[in-house]
């Protein structure tokens, strides 16, 4: 109990940072994961490339492009800035797949009686098909960003203190790692049932 009353309150501010960061991050992915999605449907080059690169390349190897490789091109980017758009740059590829999904559940009649109504493209997409889909895919979205608070364990490899980062701080300093590592996943338990219950439709 002692243990916990120390090692807590840094933990829950570096989880502070871990939600932010993912927030911002999944955020970044459905935004971008529209017109991707939208891309992909439509077969476009640029976007089954980024798709495939960024479900391709291991998330850690793309935060050492972005925070190492970058600087050599005179792109010198600030650590927080440079996971947070990393993590979202990834998430929008996967979250693009699950959007491509979403579209398929939208009916060829309801987008026919659309059209003969005299709605453009866009308006189609943020009218009706968009809708539609983020209704259907929500369950998928909500894996998505578990996957993607969990993921964000990795951003400590360039210097933010974020909950993993944390933990091993003060598993160093306290040379316990096996309750450091243990509060550390009760935690990500915590904050992940908090995301799993928002899926079910339950207030959180």
């Amino acid at each position: 109990m002692d243990f916990i009353a120390e090692a807590l309150p840094p933990m829950l501010w570096a989880a502070g940072n871990t939600v932010w960061i993912s927030a911002v991050g999944i955020a970044l992915g459905l935004v971008l994961g529209v017109p991707i999605a939208v891309g992909c449907e439509a077969r476009r080059a640029w976007a089954l490339t980024y798709v495939s690169f960024f479900r391709g390349v291991p998330l850690l190897i793309q935060l050492m492009l972005a925070y190492y490789a970058l600087p050599f091109l005179g792109i010198d980017l600030p650590a927080w800035f440079a996971a947070t758009a990393t993590l979202g740059l990834c998430c929008a590829a996967y979250m693009a797949e699950i959007i491509r999904g979403g579209f398929a559940l939208v009916q060829k009649g309801g987008l026919e009686a659309a059209r003969l109504l005299g709605l453009t493209p866009r308006q189609i997409l943020l009218r009706i098909r968009l809708p539609i889909a983020l209704q259907a895919m929500r369950p998928a979205v909500i894996n998505e960003a578990i996957l993607i608070v969990k993921a964000s364990s990795l951003i400590s490899v360039v210097g933010i203190l974020e909950l993993t980062r944390s933990a091993q701080a003060i598993a160093s300093s306290t040379f316990e790692p096996l309750p450091a590592y243990a509060l550390c996943g009760a935690i990500y338990l915590a904050m992940n049932l908090l995301l799993m219950m928002f899926a079910r439709g339950r207030p959180a």
